[in-house]
């Protein structure tokens, strides 16, 4: 399940993917909404792994 935590890595390693000024979001070009979105994204999914994780595992 901590692979998971892999994924915001990803998806913001790769600036090209997203390096763009369209589609505009209230204003904010694509390149900086897209970041901000990774935010509460990546807190869900550290969320999900501390749920998932077994008793006794360490933290």
């Amino acid at each position: 399940m901590w692979i998971l935590l892999l994924v915001p890595f990803i998806g913001l390693l790769w600036v090209p993917f997203y390096n763009f000024q369209e589609p505009a979001l209230f204003g904010f070009p694509f390149f900086y909404w897209y970041q901000l979105a990774w935010v509460p994204i990546s807190s869900l999914l550290i969320w999900l792994v501390y749920r998932r994780r077994a008793r006794g595992e360490s933290p």
